[in-house]
């Protein structure tokens, strides 16, 4: 593993405060359960990555997959995980996904809340640091899982988020990933695949930028989701 990806971002006092950080025997053990077992058993029917040239191996980055299931968060870590880039996906979710016994292992590998349609300056700052020190981010640009919705539709905080790293002098690479699944509600035995898409750059700070950004992920995001798609026998025809 690379300096710039095992050396996490010291635990600052925010830090704590959100997240736990990534524990060095949980992660480790995590990662034998759900990418050697619970995705092998589960996609006996194969996964397949796709387009992993467009994915930076160091440097900033913001990883904007498409949700359409619980099983995109175990994906991106065997795609794009210390395996593969040497550092660890770091995950911006739901406050409400960081309660009970879930949010207590969530809280120990590194994942760390936000409210979508009203982040805390706290989680903001945090998600800033992290790309400050190299690290790589992830956040779902749709703000919840979307099964069937064909007009893809995203939350502005992704862009915002970039342009506030960015003044701040942090040039972010943003990745737009599209996850696909034998089924809309993926099925013991499915096939799965996860194409990288284009990167993207943000392009000046002003409202207009930000917009442009969300418009160009839209689109990236569509178009990587459709190569996944083709990829398991699902092509989608959008109006």
């Amino acid at each position: 593993m690379t300096a710039e990806g095992t050396a996490s971002v010291a635990l600052s006092e925010r830090e704590r405060s959100l997240c736990g950080g990534i524990n060095p025997w949980l992660a480790p053990l995590a990662m034998l359960l759900t990418q050697d077992i619970a995705l092998k058993w589960f996609f006996s029917g194969g996964i397949r990555v796709l387009g992993q040239e467009n994915l930076p191996r160091r440097g900033p980055v913001l990883l904007a997959p498409t949700h359409r299931s619980r099983w995109d968060a175990l994906m991106l870590p065997h795609a794009a995980g210390r395996r593969i880039t040497g550092r660890d996906c770091r995950f911006m979710v739901t406050s409400d996904e960081m309660s009970g016994l879930q949010g207590w292992f969530l809280h120990r590998l590194g994942c760390f809340p936000v409210n979508p349609r009203k982040p805390a300056a706290a989680s903001l700052r945090f998600a800033v640091e992290l790309l400050q020190g190299g690290q790589q981010l992830v956040m779902f640009p749709e703000g919840r899982i979307i099964q069937n919705d064909p007009q893809m539709r995203l939350m502005p905080g992704l862009a915002r988020l970039t342009a506030l790293a960015e003044g701040q002098g942090v040039a972010v690479t943003v990745v737009p990933v599209g996850i696909a699944y034998g089924h809309a509600k993926p099925r013991l035995g499915d096939r799965s695949a996860l194409c990288f898409g284009e990167p993207l750059r943000l392009q000046g700070g002003d409202r207009a930028s930000i917009a442009a950004l969300t418009q160009s992920l839209t689109g990236g995001l569509q178009a990587a989701e459709a190569v996944a798609r083709r990829a398991v026998g699902r092509p989608l025809q959008r109006p």
